[in-house]
């Protein structure tokens, strides 16, 4: 229980610190800082969905080519 609850006090305290100084060396005001992650994170989000659509394309292909029969 002991190391638990340290552990848990160490996770509090580093993110606090961590916080503090990721604000202090913050290279933008908070609102442009926030604005650049948000088109980061819509950016990264369609970069995932296109990945996933072109996986999905070549599985579909790869599906249809396992379902035809073979020709000999």
């Amino acid at each position: 229980m002991r190391k638990l609850f340290g552990f848990m006090i160490g996770i509090l305290v580093g993110g606090l610190v961590g916080s503090t100084i990721a604000l202090l060396l913050a290279p933008d005001s908070g609102e442009t800082l926030r604005g650049d992650l948000r088109e980061r994170g819509l950016a990264f989000q369609a970069e995932i969905r296109n990945a996933a659509d072109v996986r999905g394309i070549e599985l579909r292909e790869r599906l249809e080519e396992l379902r035809t029969p073979p020709t000999v």
